[in-house]
């Protein structure tokens, strides 16, 4: 025990340093405008150098910092969430891993480098997945490592198309590409490999899959680490997706996944489901403004949303632990009476993913939709914005009422309360920076404010969408506890709306029917049928078949000596005539 509770405060405290120091030193960078380019040739190739790149400038630093700071609150929650786990160094030793595939991640800018930390993510990721060894967690780690793989593939495909460029540094060729065939391709497979790492449509079904894994490990996951990877190495390739045909595809894409996942959560039961399909909707917020080229906002909200994230699915794993391990928010109810510190904190953080004035996502998300509104976007990307932003109010409020302030539900026998301080002492530091984090993160990251200008409808909308969204969750879901289904008259729609439309049948039982099924019958023709009688085997049966044959004349037999010579005289006797 003694080295378990020393595993996670040393960790804590090693991750809270750096954090410390990332975020210090990124100020620094921020004032004097400098930056830290760092480079190790390992091979060169036709004038081309293989080398591991790191740089450290204000944005990698800054991030670098967050991702330190949400990790050692994570791990030191985990000290008691995992208390009761035979293999808790394991457990700590595998997030660690996948931390610092992260950093590596972060800090390079070198396309072959940066899958030191891109494979990192993914391989830690699946053994994350898998921890708790049964049916689902192996159908899950499966399905999130596949589809993550699509990505890597993407990855080394640009890394054989940026070879043109005479290097692989990105950072230093992506503002001066040409508009030419390479640059679409390029562009086209970078945004490809962050769809499938932030799980933008089609490849969104992994996110809800992935809710197998621990749930500190959610909260590291969905708050600042492997869904946040494809939007950072998006941001960092920014200035090449200008006028390409692939921004205008992430716009339209990304709009329906924020749609989707705002969706599929009013009509979700599992707690830990409800919030990975808010992260898949704010995912969804930061690709959307970053296709329309503003990925300062983009990094803005990718910053403010990772601290209340993280604290939400604190509470939502204190809550769990609670409830005798039930997830399904029918079984909860009242909790704020037995757990009011975690409700605060819950109610807090659900606050701020909603955008409540004067919170950390009131001044990312409020500044994106402003943004949003003032582009020339059409009209279809307008009514997603719209819809998006209040749905989620509506399954937000809806959360808050089946859990923390409606009917009691849970059974006879419960044993709510007595929250464990060693998990309730991480949410202080993340609730403070859920409060003051986006005021701070503003202030650093916008020194000189943004001129926005739009008419009081406009510069209301936001609020206004927000607040009636809100009324229609809480209000529809009074009438639904503990009276009729009204679900059930539009069971149709309730099942494609809550299924993410059908999305995880499709990657996986549709996959299997069009790929795995059509190749089994490939397999048999070919491989296994002609290419092995004209392939390997033929040959192996016509060499055994000839040898055989050597192997008789090769015997001595009476016998062949004389066909052979019956033959021969056979042969003269015919020259002859």
């Amino acid at each position: 025990m003694l080295w378990k509770v020393f595993m996670h405060h040393s960790s804590m405290i090693f991750l809270g340093l750096c954090s410390g120091s990332g975020v210090f030193y990124s100020l620094a960078c921020l004032k004097t405008g400098s930056c830290y380019f760092i480079e190790w040739e390992l091979i060169s190739i036709n004038s081309c150098c293989v080398s591991m790149t790191l740089i450290l400038d204000w944005m990698s630093l800054m991030f670098l910092g967050f991702v330190s700071f949400i990790s050692s609150m994570v791990l030191y929650y985990s000290g008691e969430y995992m208390s009761g786990d035979e293999n808790m160094n394991r457990f700590m030793y595998l997030v660690l891993g996948f931390v610092m595939s992260m950093w590596f991640l972060i800090i390079s800018p070198n396309l072959i480098s940066i899958l030191l930390g891109w494979d990192g993510l993914g391989l830690v990721s699946y053994a994350l997945v898998i921890y708790y060894q049964n049916e689902k967690s192996s159908a899950a780690g499966m399905l999130t490592a596949l589809s993550n793989r699509i990505g890597d593939v993407a990855i080394l495909i640009g890394i054989s198309m940026m070879f043109i460029y005479g290097g692989w540094n990105f950072l230093f060729y992506v503002g001066d590409m040409k508009d030419s065939i390479n640059k679409e391709i390029l562009t086209g497979l970078v945004v490809l490999a962050a769809m499938t790492k932030s799980a933008q449509i089609p490849f969104s079904a992994w996110l809800p899959a992935a809710m197998a894994a621990p749930t500190p490990v959610s909260a590291l996951v969905h708050s600042s680490t492997l869904v946040t990877a494809g939007v950072y190495l998006l941001i960092r390739f920014s200035p090449a997706l200008e006028s390409t045909i692939s921004q205008s595809i992430l716009l339209l894409l990304s709009g329906l996944t924020m749609f989707m996942a705002g969706l599929g959560a009013n009509f979700e039961y599992d707690l830990k489901k409800i919030i990975a399909l808010s992260t898949l909707s704010q995912l969804g917020v930061m690709v959307s403004i970053l296709a329309l080229g503003f990925s300062d906002l983009a990094f803005f909200h990718l910053l403010s949303h990772a601290l209340f994230k993280a604290l939400l699915f604190m509470c939502a794993g204190t809550i769990i632990h609670s409830v005798k391990e039930f997830q399904d928010i029918r079984a909860m109810g009242s909790l704020i009476y037995q757990m009011p510190l975690v409700g605060i904190f819950m109610n807090l953080a659900n606050l701020a993913l909603c955008g409540a004035p004067f919170l950390a996502g009131f001044y990312s998300k409020d500044m994106i939709l402003e943004v949003a509104f003032m582009s020339s976007i059409n009209f279809i990307s307008f009514m997603l914005y719209f819809l998006a932003t209040g749905l989620t109010v509506c399954y937000t409020l809806r959360l808050i009422y089946y859990s923390l302030s409606g009917d009691f539900n849970l059974g006879s026998l419960f044993n709510v309360g007595g929250e464990a301080k060693i998990m309730v002492n991480p949410m202080f530091g993340l609730g403070l920076g859920a409060i003051f984090g986006g005021a701070f993160l503003s202030w650093i990251i916008f020194p000189q404010p943004y001129m926005i200008c739009m008419s009081m409808g406009f510069k209301t909308l936001a609020l206004s969408v927000s607040i009636l969204g809100g009324l229609t969750g809480y209000l529809l879901n009074m009438g639904s506890v503990n009276y009729s289904l009204n679900s059930l008259y539009f069971h149709k729609m309730t099942v494609f709306s809550g299924s993410m439309w059908f999305m995880p049948f499709l990657s996986t039982f549709g996959v299997s029917k069009l790929f795995l099924q059509s190749g089994m019958k490939y397999q048999g023709i070919g491989d296994m049928g002609w290419s092995e009688y004209y392939g390997g085997q033929g040959i192996y049966y016509m060499i055994s078949s000839w040898s055989s044959k050597l192997q008789i004349l090769q015997d001595s037999s009476l016998k062949v000596y004389m066909l052979s010579f019956l033959l021969w005289l056979m042969v003269l006797f015919f020259l002859v005539l």
